[in-house]
């Protein structure tokens, strides 16, 4: 049975996730709870990002640098990731390629249920 302290934990760390958009790491998440749950444990984030990614509630956007990196945006998006620094940002004037979804759906018979689209480069700080 959970406690009240770790609905307290789970809940700080969803709308930590949901309010920032640097696309964080655990240990990211870990810092910028840690000021509202002091107590909070990385294997409690780590705990906590698993299960929000099985009920769907947070994506990851995979390794960036060797490093698991998660997004509290689940809604479809583009995103463009710095080789050198490691910086994700969102790109929301770039639209999901529809076209492309139906280009796989047609090449596989299957159905596209999630496009995850990011393009690798340097971003304008590292050029």
């Amino acid at each position: 049975m959970e406690t009240q302290k770790q609905f307290r934990k789970r809940n700080a760390i969803l709308s930590y996730l949901r309010a920032t958009t640097e696309h964080p790491s655990a240990e990211m998440v870990l810092a910028g709870v840690k000021k509202d749950c002091p107590d909070l444990s990385i294997a409690t984030v780590y705990r906590n990002l698993a299960l929000f990614k099985n009920q769907g509630l947070v994506a990851s956007l995979g390794t960036v640098r060797g490093i698991e990196r998660f997004d509290g945006n689940i809604e479809p998006h583009v995103h463009f990731i710095c080789s050198e620094c490691g910086k994700v940002l969102d790109l929301p004037e770039v639209e999901t390629p529809a076209a492309l979804c139906s280009a796989v759906e047609n090449g596989t018979g299957g159905r596209v249920e999630v496009c995850h689209l990011s393009f690798t480069g340097k971003c304008k700080d590292c050029i």
